[in-house]
């Protein structure tokens, strides 16, 4: 006798064929109105949201995170906190304003960079190489710096398998890098990667004054 295992991540809410065709950018994925919500954790980090809105950057990072949960984050709403989580001033050595995780992996962090921004994209070495490859020396550079305003504006670092870092610097390339096809593609790929391998491991810093801003409208 055999028991079908249970669906994990986002296998739960959606098909193969769902993450497929939106990661591809052939369907918009129908999300839930509600929202749960832990009013504790809500009113604990409210102090760190109310500094956070004293930042100069404060109204374009919450811009960017907007455009970010509508177009990189699949069925934002129905997955809140629990597949992905988004903290406000995080405690770590960088010092960044805000970070979104999943599973047990950083996604996409904006940073300070003086009274403008920089951020930081963990994705698929694969999506940016020019045979789709996780090795190093097969990096399409020239399509990287084609996804942000200016070349000079991007940089990358490598961690490990087919995963690395895309660090970009100014909210113009950081908006362009994430309406850009490529780019948008690559993010979703990596997205759906980690939503997929199971709970998000980030719950408890999860900020829900910030969210409410990713997921108005």
């Amino acid at each position: 006798m055999t028991t079908s295992r249970r669906p994990t991540g986002l296998r739960q809410f959606l098909t193969p064929k769902q993450q497929r065709e939106w990661l591809q950018g052939k369907t918009s994925l129908p999300d839930t109105e509600d929202r749960s919500e832990s009013l504790e954790q809500r009113f604990k980090y409210i102090p760190r949201f109310e500094k956070l809105l004293r930042r100069p950057q404060a109204q374009e990072v919450l811009e960017i995170l907007r455009f970010y949960a509508e177009s990189c984050i699949p069925i934002p709403r129905r997955t809140e906190r629990v597949y992905w989580s988004v903290s406000c001033l995080p405690s770590t050595s960088d010092k960044p304003l805000v970070r979104v995780n999943a599973s047990w992996m950083e996604l996409f962090t904006l940073l300070p960079d003086g009274d403008n921004l920089r951020a930081r994209f963990i994705l698929h070495l694969s999506d940016f190489t020019v045979d789709g490859s996780p090795e190093p020396d097969h990096l399409d550079q020239a399509s990287l710096e084609q996804c942000v305003a200016r070349p000079e504006d991007v940089s990358h670092f490598y961690w490990k398998a087919d995963t690395f870092g895309i660090k970009v610097r100014g909210s113009a390339s950081i908006r362009k890098f994430l309406a850009t096809p490529r780019g948008l593609r690559a993010i979703r790929r990596f997205n759906l990667t980690h939503m997929n391998r199971g709970r998000n491991a980030y719950q408890a810093s999860h900020c829900y004054s910030v969210a409410d801003h990713m997921l108005e409208g």
